[in-house]
């Protein structure tokens, strides 16, 4: 499971609050009711990532430490590796499981790999000239891989358990220096009908394969839309906070949880070693049941809990959200 410790964008944080006592809750929710063996802890704040992972290895789960970067450019991205990379030796000297991720979807989500103000940008500049792509393809991958030797090495430094990187496939990695191969692979309409047999290929590999980034959202067809899930969503101008959607999409927590049922089972049985499901629950996407639908931004919120701002759930009485039909499909699968 991927778990949510606030993403930080141009200074500001996706999680207002942070509670221990919540964090180490919804941990043990994580493990016990879930039944999951290890989380993805991310986040872009190393304090929270400390606290979070400690509390998540002090319940027996495996940790994947996984600080995740946003609108940085190279320098300051090194610079909060080294800081967490030591913080994750800390907890490995503990006698923590501990996997350091180093970075998630670097070239798209950052600054300095390719042109463009915004992940949306850099993705739409590098698919823009069919004519180049391959040839721009193969300039980001070198790009990328002189930057992770790089990341690497100050890594190393500082931590001596296993390395991974959350790539997308167009970066080219070369995973020679990494101790899992990880993908953010996530299935749209368009590739679903070979879906499995990539992700077959991918886990015959000469290192472990972990999947990283995969989810769906609780709106009928959010499956289909892959990585454009969250595309029917309006953000402030000025802040990019979520403000809305675009229209009236029907609420559909089945889809939902079939979607990730189905990966889940794809995963398990063509070899994956490590799959996260992404994600738990996403800040900023409340569930509002009642008046227009077009507020209810948690039909498109990834997480398979829905947030309750201001009141209880029924299923936690303690707990500010509900699960959502993809909780149960998870802990279902999770359990056999």
């Amino acid at each position: 499971m991927t778990y949510d410790t606030g993403f930080v964008v141009h200074g500001q944080m996706s999680r207002e609050h942070f509670d221990p006592a919540v964090v180490r809750r919804e941990l043990a929710i994580i493990r016990d009711d879930l039944h999951c063996d290890a989380v993805q802890i991310i986040g872009g704040d190393p304090d929270r990532l400390e606290l979070a992972a400690g509390i998540a290895a002090g319940l027996g789960l495996e940790v994947w430490f996984s600080p995740y970067p946003l609108e940085l450019d190279p320098d300051r991205i090194l610079a909060l590796f080294r800081d967490c990379a030591g913080r994750a030796e800390r907890l490995r000297r503990q006698g923590a499981a501990v996997v350091f991720v180093a970075g998630v979807e670097l070239s798209v989500m950052n600054r300095g790999f390719l042109p463009g103000e915004s992940a949306e940008e850099r993705v739409g500049q590098l698919m823009s000239r069919p004519g180049r792509r391959a040839e721009a393809m193969r300039e980001l991958g070198v790009r990328v891989n002189a930057f992770l030797r790089d990341a690497v090495v100050a890594i190393r430094e500082r931590f001596q358990g296993k390395l991974t990187y959350a790539s997308i496939q167009f970066e080219q990695v070369d995973w020679t220096p990494f101790d899992f191969v990880t993908f953010e692979l996530i299935r749209s309409a368009e590739v679903a009908d070979r879906f499995r047999e990539a992700v077959r290929t991918l886990a015959q590999g000469p290192k472990p394969l972990a999947i990283t980034g995969f989810g769906t959202a609780a709106y009928r067809g959010a499956g289909d839309r892959g990585g454009r899930v969250l595309d029917v969503v309006e953000h402030d101008p000025e802040t990019k906070a979520p403000v809305r959607l675009d229209g009236v999409y029907e609420r559909d927590e089945a889809g939902q949880a079939a979607y990730l049922s189905e990966l889940l089972e794809i995963f398990e049985t063509e070899g994956v070693d490590s799959a996260f499901v992404f994600l738990f629950a996403l800040p900023g996407y409340p569930h509002r049941p009642d008046g227009d639908p077009r507020d209810d931004l948690d039909r498109a919120g990834l997480g398979i809990v829905k947030l309750l701002p201001g009141r209880r759930g029924q299923t936690y009485p303690d707990m500010e959200w509900e699960p959502k039909a993809a909780f149960t499909a998870v802990a279902r699968r999770y359990r056999r």
